[in-house]
């Protein structure tokens, strides 16, 4: 027993020691990946979308619905303005967190017979970072009821949708984010040369999943860039929802967008004939229309054919 003492001494001054020394430091953290740096801005960038105008362009619609084509009018209104990212709402008092954003607000006003269809979506695309929108809703008004839709980039993508159809209801989800087809028509008028190509997962326009009653969530499509000219031409296909669109824009800069087709099914049962929505330029201007809201500014909708 005496042998073992100093064997014991030993391990006990062993363990008092090993307790006393500081512990291992942690492993280090994963860095965050840095966000992109943002990219410089067009030649003419600043010139055109800050000079205190909005962009003005109305166009003649033709507008698939209820298996035939409509008559009506849709306008494309660009404007920059400051955007707070973590309300996700326009920046009252623009300061250092604010985010400059390309705005698009995209009207369409149509007849289906004896009532009136009123669409409207509203994106805002960050100017300097080519990721993904901060914020788009749609919604859609006509006798029958209305409909809305927001999606709000956070750590995923944040929709919530109402609807008086009691098949849709009243939704909140998230979603992975994903190319979203809502903000290509801003990212086009900045630099149309970054568009993604090829077979992608794309988020389809709020519009176009509230019009043909389809959930939420990205779809398999293939984008394609013509090639360089006066004009160029952006598609979208989706071959599960049958579905193509196109955007035609002038490739010189301010990338003004000529006109767009969209054809799908018209009707909701097997067989149904693809009818295609076309929109064509009828004028552009530049203006501070948020001035103008008197009544004798009312003449001004001449200049746009309104």
């Amino acid at each position: 027993m005496n042998c073992l003492r100093p064997l014991v001494v030993f391990l006990i001054a062993l363990t008092l020691a090993s307790c006393s020394m500081s512990p291992s430091p942690e492993p280090a953290a994963l860095a965050t990946p840095e966000p992109p740096a943002p990219k410089p801005l067009p030649e003419g960038f600043r010139e055109y979308w800050y000079a205190g105008e909005a962009e003005l362009s109305s166009y003649d619609l033709q507008q698939a619905r209820y298996g035939e084509i409509h008559p009506g009018h849709a306008v494309l209104v660009f404007v920059t303005e400051p955007f707070d990212p973590q309300k996700q709402v326009k920046d009252d008092q623009a300061d250092a967190q604010s985010v400059s954003v390309l705005k698009l607000n995209r009207t369409k006003k149509f007849l289906t017979g004896i009532y009136p269809y009123s669409i409207m979506s509203s994106i805002f695309y960050p100017v300097r970072d080519q990721q993904h929108a901060l914020k788009a809703t749609t919604s859609v008004q006509e006798w029958c009821g209305q409909v809305f839709a927001q999606l709000n980039n956070g750590e995923d993508f944040h929709i919530r949708a109402f609807s008086y159809f009691e098949s849709e209801g009243d939704q909140d989800l998230h979603l992975p984010k994903s190319q979203f087809e809502d903000e290509l028509w801003a990212r086009l008028r900045i630099r149309p040369d970054s568009l993604p190509t090829g077979d992608l997962e794309v988020l389809p326009a709020l519009e176009f999943l509230r019009l043909r009653h389809q959930p939420f969530r990205a779809y398999p499509a293939r984008a394609t860039l013509g090639k360089a000219g006066p004009v160029r031409t952006y598609t979208l296909e989706y071959p599960g929802l049958q579905r193509t669109l196109e955007i035609r824009f002038e490739a010189a800069f301010p990338h003004t967008i000529l006109g767009w087709s969209e054809s799908y099914p018209s009707g909701f049962g097997p067989g149904s004939e693809i009818l295609t929505t076309t929109a064509e330029l009828r004028t552009t201007l530049k203006s501070p229309y948020w001035q103008q809201n008197s009544l004798a500014d009312a003449r001004l909708r001449d200049s746009l054919g309104l």
